[in-house]
């Protein structure tokens, strides 16, 4: 592990060096950062596809001083530069995937269509490219004993690395924060849609015993009804029912530690951006009014590793790209700061460096 006692946390970021400005290597540091800049299968606002640069130059802003997880970064990070396969592969179906939903739109029938028919094929033939691709990056990495951090891009991006957790680490959790459930079957036809991940995680990895969703305010009937017929499988909170019970004089202690108790004791914390009140996310690929505070979700983060439970890896995605200050990039950078953090601290003896 690299030597960083005598790097002063207090300087200038220096953009020469990696994520945070610190002075790292892949071999050398003890987290690995793998941006998947991809973004095929969005709905609503594109973007997210070129948020690992816009968040790498953000981070160069983070002051490195958290009081709770003192001086962890001393482990070391390191971010990969973005695969320039992948984006390119990502533009290119994602133009493909815009024509493929305007006609869908519109009512018209896609088996009628040579064009339309050979289009939803070679965006699923490229979506599961990409989930390979994920799953291959991500399993060598944790062979060698890295702590590994996915950086979307869209919410499609982590399957691959669930599956390599899997593997890694046999029965897990997810902990999910988002405004959408993602439990759609194929949404709009696309297998691997950002609006699937959870119901394509829950159908292809047994070993994922429990999904805990939390914060979710924008889902379908037929999602609803798969959340009542998972026997427990799927527990979720829905936003509306969280500030109810608020209103009502329960705390968020006492809700966050509900939401934890449901978790196994390894969890995974897959957190979409939108999650979040939309005034710390304005250009995320589709905005739902309502949302946390983020030091709710850091509060709710630090209860799953009061708890005792193991956090193994966690995904970021959803982070758009707009405006003219990097808003959400430099919210999405000190997201990722602090979810590094809980991230090694979890997985170091009394959390400390």
């Amino acid at each position: 592990m690299i030597d960083l006692t005598s790097y002063d946390p207090n300087s200038v970021g220096n953009p020469n060096n990696n994520i945070f400005g610190l002075p790292t290597s892949e071999d050398s540091s003890r987290l690995v950062i793998l941006p998947v800049p991809w973004e095929v299968t969005v709905s609503y606002g594109a973007g997210t596809a070129r948020a690992p640069e816009a968040i790498f130059r953000a981070s160069l802003q983070v002051d490195l001083f958290d009081p709770d997880m003192h001086q962890i970064w001393l482990h070391g990070y390191f971010m990969r530069s973005p695969d320039r396969k992948i984006l390119m592969k990502s533009d290119y179906l994602r133009k493909e995937a815009e024509l493929y939903i305007d006609y869908i739109s519109k009512g018209e029938d896609v088996s009628a269509n040579h064009f339309m028919t050979k289009t939803l094929k070679e965006v699923n033939e490229g979506s599961a490219y990409m989930n390979n691709w994920v799953y291959e990056q991500t399993k060598a990495l944790l062979d060698k004993g890295k702590l590994v951090a996915t950086l979307g891009g869209d919410h499609s991006t982590p399957l691959g690395y669930f599956k390599a957790i899997a593997e890694k680490h046999g029965e897990f959790g997810i902990l999910q924060i988002d405004a959408h459930c993602d439990l759609r079957e194929g949404y709009e036809g696309f297998v691997y849609s950002h609006a699937s991940i959870m119901y394509n995680a829950l159908k292809e990895i047994p070993s994922l015993i429990k999904l805990v969703q939390v914060g979710i305010r924008d889902y379908s009937e037929s999602e609803y009804d798969y959340i009542q017929e998972s026997k427990g499988r799927v527990v979720t909170y829905f936003d509306k029912q969280i500030r109810n019970r608020m209103y009502e004089g329960e705390t968020w202690k006492q809700i966050a530690d509900a939401i934890v108790a449901n978790l196994p004791q390894h969890v995974f914390i897959s957190f979409d951006i939108d999650g979040l009140d939309r005034k710390l996310c304005p250009f995320t690929g589709t905005p739902v009014p309502g949302g946390f505070e983020l030091e709710q979700v850091f509060y709710l983060f630090s209860k799953v590793l009061k708890s005792g439970r193991k956090l193994v890896g966690f995904d970021l995605n959803e982070v758009g790209i707009g405006g003219d200050t990097d808003w959400d990039a430099n919210v999405g950078a000190r997201i990722l700061f602090k979810m590094c953090n809980m991230l090694v601290a979890s997985n170091t003896p009394e959390g400390n460096s």
